[in-house]
């Protein structure tokens, strides 16, 4: 019988462990998907910073040609 009583016990304990091994893989699942839309973003913005700094040099440029005529 105490035998039984330690087995459920020791069960019992071990799924509470379960439990929290699983929500931490989901949290860190969850991280991970946050850090990969972050690095997204930053992409997208730096792309447009690029064209934004393109366009401002065209302009810049073509006002120095025109300058120049």
């Amino acid at each position: 019988m105490k035998t039984l009583i330690a087995v459920i016990a020791v069960l019992a304990l071990a799924a509470c462990g379960v439990d929290t091994m699983g929500s931490a893989a989901t949290a860190a699942a969850l991280k991970k998907q946050e850090l990969e839309q972050g690095k997204q973003t930053m992409q997208q913005a730096q792309q447009k910073i690029d064209q934004a700094m393109k366009a401002v040099n065209e302009r810049s440029q073509k006002s120095l040609d025109d300058g120049i005529k």
